[in-house]
């Protein structure tokens, strides 16, 4: 602890604040408050100015009620006040730029042709609708015609297709070849080439055809296993006897190799057994 003590002792102290900075941040605070609250008082104002106006708007004869371009919060609020009155609210326009909220009524709810008008910033009047009518009706006979086009062409396609697959029966009058192709062939096939001229050609059955009764393995397990075996073993010598010929091929080699080698060797051993002992040996023999 007396560590610690020293340690904060020698810390520097916060700068403390005066009388004068202590009223600016309660004065900041106390505007802070008022402009929160104007806020609030503004929205309920604005809230109330909806509700008169959709009030009215609910009593009179007209489709539909415009309000002035406006941020997304007082937009907001027109939202919710049609929505709980029971109206259609929509928004047209560029945020933060002309973005404006247009209130309708159930029965009188906006047509495909008002709101592609509305977003397109073209607004909405008598003029305006007769021109998108007649756009509409354009565009509906245009696709009408692709239609007709369409059902024409595969109509066609599908005539086409039946001529080629039933074709009209031809008579002999209508055939009449240009020249006989068997004057083209004559040197292959002759001047009198029929069926009598052929010749019927019949398999070889000697070879080239096994029975599938020939294919099957009609052995037993013992008998495949025991035959596995004596392979085995046959194997098994057929290496043995391969191993010992080349051994012995290889003797032979050595023998070959060496031949002065081995009469030196039985020429030293004959003339060793030749001589007769030493004086050395018979003392060493009688000392004994």
């Amino acid at each position: 602890m007396d560590l610690l003590g020293s340690i904060l002792n020698s810390m520097d102290k916060p700068p403390s604040v005066n009388e004068e900075q202590k009223k600016l941040i309660k004065r900041q605070k106390e505007m802070a408050e008022k402009l929160k609250n104007k806020q609030k008082e503004e929205l309920m104002r604005f809230r109330k100015y909806v509700e008169e106006r959709i009030g009215r708007f609910a009593k009179d004869d007209r489709p539909h009620i415009e309000f002035q371009p406006l941020d997304k919060v007082h937009r907001a609020v027109i939202h919710e006040v049609a929505e709980f009155g029971g109206f259609i609210a929509m928004s047209f326009g560029c945020e933060d730029v002309d973005r404006y909220s247009v209130v309708y009524k159930k029965e009188n709810a906006p047509t495909e042709d008002e709101i592609a008008a509305r977003r397109n910033r073209d607004g909405w009047n008598e003029e305006i609708a007769k021109e998108y009518a007649e756009r509409r009706k354009q565009q509906r006979e245009l696709e009408n015609e692709q239609k007709r086009l369409a059902r024409s062409s595969a109509q066609n396609s599908n005539n086409t297709t039946n001529k080629q697959s039933n074709p009209a029966p031809i008579t002999e009058a209508e055939i009449k070849p240009t020249f006989n192709y068997k004057d083209k062939y004559a040197h292959l096939i002759g001047q009198e080439a029929a069926l009598e001229a052929a010749r019927k050609t019949e398999t070889n059955q000697s070879y080239g055809f096994v029975p599938s009764k020939n294919k099957k393995d009609v052995r037993s397990i013992e008998q495949t296993l025991a035959d596995i075996q004596a392979k085995k073993r046959l194997k098994l010598q057929q290496q043995q006897q391969e191993q010992q010929q080349r051994q012995q091929e290889e003797e032979q080699q050595q023998n070959t190799q060496n031949p002065e080698t081995q009469k030196a060797d039985s020429a030293k051993n004959s003339s060793l057994a030749s001589q007769p002992p030493t004086s050395s040996s018979t003392s060493s023999s009688t000392s004994y």
